[in-house]
């Protein structure tokens, strides 16, 4: 199996990498910007092909696209991992951070995609897993580019699963809640005996990102109880407007 993952330097993107090496006869390809991360996860995995690369450039997804194509001739799961956090008002950001958030949360992973889609069809039956946020199904006080990006995300992933299914190409949606990772510790959540339950680790995602791909499954939700977060939202409109604006979550978001 031939395997590729974005933001594979560290993070989640590591231990989806380390979590995949795991798995039999499994070749991967490593994406991110820190060559010298990339090439250290790679020999302590015993190999792995590595592509310094820059999604948000122009030319990155057509150059991964040729590498995978003329290093491994198939491409049977490609993670997008990537992605970027971000807090801050509408006022005091405005549209530069929601076209930040947008360019790296959602935009990179379409471009990626696309380049990477014949490919996957060629190899089915393949699988594509997203990794989302649960803010990418309800938002809160500043978040707002954020979850823009991740419910575009979702909204672009579910009409994707359907699309591909014929194509024997299977796509899942990972959404995630509040994770420790390195640049988002959650030590406040952490802190607490009453919140910690709200936080999941590197591996744990990992073992959900895998688990999503092995029994396609269209969505899942890492921790768990977070599923019912979306439907409070529908169900109790007003109380979650009053719990959530009022402040009740205040910790950051990263997928």
């Amino acid at each position: 199996m031939i395997a590729l993952v974005t933001g594979a330097s560290s993070g989640i993107g590591a231990a989806v990498a380390r979590r995949l090496a795991a798995e039999p006869d499994t070749r991967l390809v490593l994406v991110a910007r820190r060559r010298d991360r990339l090439d250290g996860l790679a020999a302590e995995l015993g190999g792995a092909t590595v592509i310094a690369a820059d999604l948000l450039e122009e030319a990155t997804p057509a150059l991964v696209a040729r590498r995978v194509a003329t290093d491994h001739g198939r491409l049977d799961l490609l993670v997008n991992n990537a992605g970027v956090g971000g807090r801050g008002s509408f006022a005091g950001g405005g549209w530069a951070e929601v076209h930040r958030a947008m360019a790296i949360n959602f935009d990179a992973q379409v471009r990626l995609t696309g380049a990477l889609l014949p490919l996957l069809r060629r190899s089915a039956p393949s699988g594509i897993v997203n990794v989302g946020s649960v803010a990418g199904r309800v938002s809160r006080p500043g978040a707002g580019s954020y979850s823009a990006s991740k419910f575009a995300l979702a909204g672009w992933t579910e009409a994707l699963q359907m699309e591909e299914r014929r194509h024997g190409v299977h796509v899942a949606l990972v959404q995630l809640g509040f994770v420790a990772t390195e640049g988002f510790p959650q030590r406040k959540l952490l802190a607490r005996p009453w919140t910690r339950w709200m936080v999941s680790t590197d591996d744990k995602v990992a073992e959900a990102i895998v688990e999503a791909w092995r029994r396609r499954r269209p969505e899942a939700f890492v921790p768990r109880p977070y599923a019912l977060v979306p439907v409070a939202r529908v169900l109790l409109p007003g109380l979650y407007r009053r719990a959530v604006g009022g402040g009740a979550f205040t910790a950051s978001t990263r997928s």
